[in-house]
């Protein structure tokens, strides 16, 4: 068998990303997604592309923040882990799937190769989340109306909430991010992404119980795809009053008043009761992403 050879494309032969298959249907998923050509690589034998990653970051990055778009041919695992060892990025991988893709052997097949060339590149499994997208035929959620919305221009107070509700998530990302440096880093994360996010600040909401406690926040957001739920949390002494529903319904509604016409939302596939309030809320799930993290051996 011949040599891999790693290229970084550039505007000159940024062709050669599109040419190999997409079983995956990544192209699909990643239609109002901008990828620059030279954050784009690809793994080449005899001048065959066998392995590609498309590494994606917002228009005002100096570097990507995730690579969204890996594939690689079967029987190429060891191509498409160089082309991750051997990239100047070592950032979260995600790996967008058709909903279905668990039911359909040949994308099972497909899957499992890109998933065993991120292990061969010491990249390890985070987690496995719903993609879901909520379109104006499935009916905005009705107000449960038990809960009062408002915004608040501190970041103080969403500060020392994150840190309550993460004090006992089941979001993978806030527990890696609280092993890695405790609840001020998680709350610190989530207040960095979102004041990345292109949405106004003043978008942002506490939601209050008719007595006046803080029961929970919510904040809807613009990803540069377009509208997202970007955060739904509720105290940990408010839990079990279904309060996520009324916030999930809240942020659909704030969004759609803003003018979407479509939201994305995301959430753990073990994190059972939002999935629940999603379905409730009418967002289906159109596609599944599992998300891997390099580890310190990626790059070795």
């Amino acid at each position: 068998m011949t040599d891999t050879v790693i290229r970084t494309l550039d505007e000159s032969d940024a062709h050669l990303f599109d040419a190999h298959p997409d079983p995956l249907n990544a192209r699909a998923a990643h239609e109002k997604t901008t990828h620059r050509p030279h954050w784009k690589r690809v793994a080449l034998r005899d001048g065959v592309v066998v392995a590609r990653g498309a590494w994606w970051g917002g228009p005002d990055d100096a570097e990507p923040v995730n690579l969204n778009w890996f594939d690689v041919a079967e029987g190429e695992v060891e191509a498409g882990a160089e082309l991750l060892r051997s990239a100047p990025w070592q950032v979260e991988l995600e790996l967008n799937l058709p909903g279905d893709w668990r039911e359909r052997p040949a994308l099972v097949a497909a899957a499992e190769t890109r998933f065993a060339a991120a292990r061969a590149a010491g990249y390890e499994l985070l987690v496995e989340r719903f993609l879901y997208r909520w379109t104006p035929e499935h009916g905005l959620p009705e107000r449960p109306g038990r809960l009062l919305f408002g915004p608040e221009p501190d970041d103080a107070v969403f500060f020392a909430a994150l840190r309550r509700i993460h004090a006992s998530t089941l979001d993978a990302h806030a527990l890696k991010a609280i092993e890695e440096g405790g609840l001020d880093q998680a709350a610190r994360e989530e207040l960095e992404f979102f004041h990345w996010c292109p949405s106004p600040r003043e978008w942002w909401q506490l939601a209050r119980t008719p007595e006046g406690e803080l029961a929970g926040i919510h904040i809807p957001a613009h990803n540069p795809s377009g509208p997202i739920i970007g955060y739904i949390g509720v105290l940990p002494e408010h839990r079990g009053h279904g309060y996520a529903y009324d916030l999930l319904a809240e942020c659909t509604h704030f969004l759609v008043e803003q003018g979407a016409q479509a939201i994305a939302a995301a959430t753990d596939r073990g994190n059972f009761p939002m999935a629940a309030n999603f379905t409730k809320a009418g967002f289906p799930v159109v596609r599944e992403r599992i998300n891997f993290h390099p580890t310190a051996r990626t790059g070795s």
